[in-house]
């Protein structure tokens, strides 16, 4: 793999393959952020919790592994999704799923940390597993906050008839956890934008916005081709309506950080789109996303915007768009309220294409042509209700770091793409009167 498809400001090891993003926590005015890592491609290797550290949400530093598989422990094959809370004692204390691989579930256990977050001690059982009378198939990731009254644990699951599902339990002491059933669940079927809603919900994250509880559920099944992460609201109809969070290609495993200097907060894995063997090439795979901050909509739907200290990346003053000859791979476009084309010209063949629609309210970013590696996948994605109602003075606000688009619209949508030219700078943007551009660092 080329070198300049490497992401520069994105969260990524190394080496290794990065998948879920894990219990991010501010301890200090410092934010740990954990996820699931393996040290190579190896993937019978046991996932561990990589761990990365920021003062300021926007750049961040590397650490070892915070915890790792227990040797004849409960988490012996891998330590799996969850995430962390500051316990009444001050220490960081983490709920995650243990595999062990020949065990119907995930378990799910906690480990306390009293070094500030920086490693994790041994695990022990929160839960017990599901009976087998429940008829569940699938259990694993938890997810622990506090509700202003008691703690609060929500798992993910599936069971039989292909039916979804969002366990809940509560407990005043973090140690004795009471089942009080299924909060949400749904049989498998197609929402009416055609997103599958999954026999499954992995990674299921609670946030609370203007006062709604919303489940952030990663649609998971056997048989899939690309999950989404769907919305549920605990509102009436919240779980008859869910809709994504993102409409890209790309963005899964959803981490919400509840509280933050910046608000609500959701990071998610960014997932990569190109076969397997390319992986090996160059000995990475799998990124994290620039943190989102939360809020609703007009019509009461979760939206998404990039943190506003994403700003620091920018590397002196903005420069008119159209026409700018690129010789990096980390850069900001911001498109303005009009309706247009942007191209980003990798190459003879190799180019994305943002379309800002105004009159029908859309946002489209498609990555059919941004490669010629047959090994790419492909796919053109809109963001309905992507610019009404908001007094933004741009469309869209497009960050491009190596072999990574994200793109944020007005109104709080979001598509995320992985794009994987073969072609090196210089790149070239095509774009309208009032576009501007900012190298990143």
């Amino acid at each position: 793999m080329s070198d300049h498809l490497t992401p520069r400001f994105h969260i990524r090891p190394p080496r290794g393959f990065l998948n879920d993003p894990n219990g991010p926590v501010q301890v200090g005015g410092t934010t740990h952020l954990y996820f699931q890592n393996r040290p190579t491609l190896d993937m019978a290797s046991p996932v561990q919790w990589g761990h990365a550290t920021s003062t300021d949400l926007v750049r961040w530093q590397l650490h070892r592994p915070a915890m790792v598989s227990t040797p004849d422990g409960p988490d012996r094959d891998g330590v799996y999704s969850g995430n962390t809370v500051i316990d009444t004692d001050g220490n960081v204390r983490a709920f995650y799923s243990g595999h062990v691989r020949e065990l119907p579930f995930q378990s799910v256990l906690t480990a306390v940390s009293t070094d500030g977050g920086a490693s994790f001690g041994a695990p022990e059982l929160a839960v017990a597993d599901p009976a087998p009378e429940e008829g569940v198939l699938m259990f694993r990731d938890p997810f622990v906050w506090h509700d202003g009254e008691r703690w609060q644990m929500v798992v993910g699951s599936e069971r039989a008839g292909q039916v979804a599902a969002v366990r809940r339990y509560d407990s005043d002491d973090l140690t004795d956890w009471t089942y009080r059933g299924e909060w949400m669940h749904r049989r498998r079927s197609l929402t009416t934008d055609g997103h599958d809603t999954g026999s499954g919900w992995e990674c299921p994250q609670v946030v609370t916005v203007d006062g709604i509880d919303s489940v952030l559920v990663a649609a998971w099944a056997q048989t899939f081709l690309s999950g989404r992460v769907l919305v549920l609201d605990d509102a009436p109809g919240g779980v008859d309506h869910p809709y994504p969070v993102d409409h890209g290609t790309s963005f899964y495993a959803p981490s919400i950080m509840r509280d933050s200097p910046a608000g609500p907060l959701v990071f998610g894995w960014l997932k990569e789109t190109i076969e397997t063997d390319e992986w090996a090439e160059r000995g990475w795979a799998g990124v994290i996303s620039l943190p989102r901050v939360l809020s609703r909509g007009d019509d009461g739907t979760l939206r998404s915007a990039p943190l506003p200290a994403v700003d620091v990346l920018r590397a002196g003053d903005a420069q008119d768009a159209d026409g700018a000859l690129l010789d990096t791979t980390c850069f900001e476009l911001e498109l303005p309220m009009t309706s247009a084309t942007t191209r980003l010209c990798f190459g003879a063949g190799e180019e994305v294409v943002i379309t800002v629609d105004l009159e029908a309210d859309t946002v489209t970013l498609d990555h059919d042509g941004a490669s010629l590696d047959h090994r790419a996948h492909r796919g053109v994605v809109t963001a309905p209700d992507a610019l009404a109602g908001s007094t933004r003075p741009w469309a869209a606000r497009v960050f491009v770091d190596g072999s990574v688009i994200e793109v944020f619209t007005a109104a709080g949508r979001a598509l995320t793409a992985r794009v994987y030219p073969t072609t090196p700078p210089p790149w070239k943007v095509q774009s309208v009167v009032g576009a501007r551009l900012w190298h990143l660092r």
